[in-house]
């Protein structure tokens, strides 16, 4: 599954990005989810853009309420 695939790659990504310790949330800002998302879903393009938008913008509501941050547990 592509998405299984790109969202288990954006998991890695908040981790190894996070400045949170090991095992948390892995918080990452959202402008620096949105940008690998969205560079990982046109590399793999197997995920329409629409998808990818309706995503992002689910994501951004999520940040909004985590002072800009996105978690882990929000994907």
């Amino acid at each position: 599954n592509p998405l299984q695939s790109l969202l288990s790659s954006m998991k890695h990504a908040s981790e190894i990005l996070t400045s949170e310790p090991e095992g948390g949330a892995a918080p990452i800002p959202f402008e620096t989810f949105s940008f690998l998302y969205s560079y990982l879903a046109s590399i793999d393009g197997e995920v329409p853009e629409d998808e990818t938008e309706a995503f992002l913008q689910k994501m951004k509501e999520e940040a909004d309420k985590q002072d800009g941050m996105v978690l882990i547990r929000h994907f």
